[in-house]
């Protein structure tokens, strides 16, 4: 049997606004578009992908984490050449700089939909 990783998928109140944020974070190309799902795919790959489906109720996660609060179930990290550089280029696509930030070579951004992903050096 053979097994592969076909996407990561996120929920958003607005898949083809989350879409868009990511196609132009990461370069990549636009695969399925509908009003509830939108997947996206690395130049030149078929797989994985990333994936945004409608979730009209998300709640996005807190961070950092507190009990009894909507707990963060995955995030993407990012590798990337120059991180003050990325960072300022995603916070001007929409995401925001978390204040907390754990490590030195990782920064911690939320999408405009509220879902945290990493930014990172690679060593990192």
């Amino acid at each position: 049997m053979t097994t592969i990783l076909g996407a990561v998928v996120l929920g958003t109140p607005d898949p083809p606004a989350l879409a868009d944020f990511y196609r132009a974070l990461l370069g990549w190309e636009e695969v399925d578009r509908e009003p509830e799902w939108v997947r996206l795919r690395a130049p030149e790959q078929e797989r994985p992908g990333l994936s945004f489906q409608l979730e009209a109720d998300h709640t996005p996660p807190v961070w950092p984490q507190l009990p009894g609060t909507q707990q963060m179930q995955a995030h993407l990290d990012i590798q990337v050449d120059d991180l003050e550089t990325e960072t300022r280029r995603a916070r001007a696509l929409g995401a925001t700089l978390e204040e907390l930030q754990p490590q030195k070579n990782v920064r911690v951004l939320r999408d405009p939909h509220g879902h945290p992903f990493c930014l990172f050096l690679p060593g990192a």
